[in-house]
């Protein structure tokens, strides 16, 4: 069965697919969850409302939400097409498209995504010792991308790192946009690596091929995590 993994072209692509994929969300929900943090750790009145609204998405069930997120992509019923129209752009199938349907969903996932980072960084932020930005400006460091580059940013590397590793494990489970929104089409251009185990257990009875496919799936989860975390970890300090 593993064997039979390493030639088959779908496994190749799905692979393919979920790096890809891992590689959209990634970055994409780690910086803007850090921005949304930064944007909204000095409110006063307003924080509270900030918060709770970047963090429904995470309170949500995601097959719900894959259902509101394919009406609002529809070609011609949907409002995002629609406003494509009013501005003059042609409207896009967006999940038909080979090209356009695994960024959407990588789209979908960073939504998901950045209320989470948001919270993890927020804490972060809360953590940092307000007298430094204080000794800092006294030393001359007044500019918002002085502190941030100079205080903030090294002093959120612990969380920094946790948050990174959390966001790649979540983005490599991708299934249920997949399952609602695509099911792997359009062509295969959207099917990864659980959905393909998905299909072969439950689909097709290869429980045994599924199996592996599985024991994979886990073993790249685990590598990938343990170089993140030696890597991140000799830089970070505590």
């Amino acid at each position: 069965n593993f064997s039979k993994a390493m030639d088959d072209p779908v496994f190749r692509r799905s692979l393919w697919n979920t790096l890809l994929y891992v590689a959209i969300v990634l970055p994409g929900s780690v910086c803007l969850g850090l921005l949304v943090a930064i944007t909204i750790h000095g409110r006063k009145r307003t924080r509270s409302f900030y918060e709770i609204v970047y963090f429904l998405p995470v309170t949500s069930t995601l097959i719900a939400m894959a259902t509101v997120w394919q009406f609002l992509l529809h070609p011609r019923l949907g409002p995002i097409n629609a406003f494509l129209r009013m501005i003059g752009a042609h409207q896009q199938a967006f999940l038909s498209d080979p090209a356009l349907a695994l960024p959407t969903l990588a789209v979908v996932g960073m939504w998901q995504l950045i209320g989470f980072n948001m919270v993890l960084f927020l804490a972060g932020l809360s953590a940092i010792p307000k007298d430094l930005y204080e000794a800092a400006e006294i030393d001359g460091c007044a500019g918002s991308i002085d502190r941030f580059l100079t205080i903030t940013w090294p002093l959120l590397g612990p969380t920094t790192m946790f948050v990174i590793i959390t966001t790649s494990i979540t983005a490599f489970k991708i299934f249920d946009t997949v399952a609602v929104m695509t099911h792997g089409g359009p062509m295969g251009a959207s099917v990864v690596l659980l959905y393909s185990s998905y299909l072969e257990g439950f689909t097709y009875f290869h429980t045994a091929y599924a199996s592996a496919l599985t024991v994979i799936f886990l073993a790249f989860i685990l590598v990938f995590s343990v170089i993140q975390t030696f890597v991140l970890e000799r830089r970070e300090h505590y």
